[in-house]
């Protein structure tokens, strides 16, 4: 959420009514989350200024470690230059931390791809803000879910019942640091991650829902408190001792 919303900033950016902004000091500390979107606090230090030049040696656009040579205008400017700078540093200060632990493992290669794109400037803020909407739509749709094999039907379904708030194991990336609590595109994938985790033997979908719309599964290792719920629903291995007993 938080690149792709940087991206989006980005792109406007370099396309404004002012022309290509780049921010002269971009650092984390610059940036908020308003209600879901990234927001610089501080433009004191952005400009619209680019490089002139009358050869394409005087285009280099330095990091501390690495270096990319741009070409020069027929206007005499370094083309490109505000835009590259600000999407090298949204790579070095965001990307980098951020993009490798965003997605399912199946997802995780389009990533790999924007994150090797981006820090070798092969990528502008067009292409980059594309590559990142196909993860989006692959992501919202449950499109990276095809070919999987049908676990569901290894579960028990217990309706009008929820488990207890809490939890009693602990995943990564858990939404909760009490329990195992993730974002599941369907019953079926959530069945697919209980699997995984050798101490899961059952949960639910909770009402609960991320920016993109997609439910938070609660998974859970025992069934010691069932709670009466008549809108909710819980799932059970049927290998579990709990679920033989159902």
């Amino acid at each position: 959420q938080i690149c792709l919303s940087l991206v989006k900033l980005l792109f406007y950016l370099a396309h404004s009514p002012l022309g290509s902004i780049v921010l002269l000091d971009f650092q984390p500390r610059q940036f908020v989350m308003v209600n879901g979107n990234l927001k610089v606090t501080d433009m004191d230090d952005a400009s619209t200024e680019e490089l002139s030049c009358k050869e394409d040696n005087e285009c280099t656009l330095n990091f501390p470690t690495k270096s990319f040579p741009l070409k020069c205008s027929a206007v005499g400017k370094c083309e490109g230059i505000n835009e590259k700078k600000n999407l090298f540093n949204a790579y070095r200060y965001f990307f980098t931390y951020l993009l490798p632990h965003s997605a399912p493992a199946a997802l995780q290669p389009f990533l790999s791809d924007i994150l090797n794109a981006t820090g070798d400037l092969r990528y502008g803020i067009n292409e980059t803000l594309k590559a990142f909407e196909k993860v989006l739509h692959l992501y919202k749709s449950g499109l990276y879910l095809q070919k999987r094999p049908l676990l569901l039907k290894d579960y028990i379904s217990v309706k009008g019942f929820r488990v207890a708030e809490g939890g009693d194991y602990k995943c990564w990336p858990s939404y909760s640091h009490l329990g195992c609590l993730l974002s599941v595109h369907s019953a079926e994938e959530a069945a697919a991650i209980c699997n995984s985790q050798s101490r899961c033997q059952s949960f639910i979908i909770t009402q609960e829902r991320t920016w993109t719309g997609r439910p938070l599964a609660s998974f859970q290792s025992s069934l010691t408190d069932l709670i009466p719920d008549a809108n909710a629903v819980v799932y059970i291995k049927r290998s579990s001792s709990s679920g033989e007993r159902l």
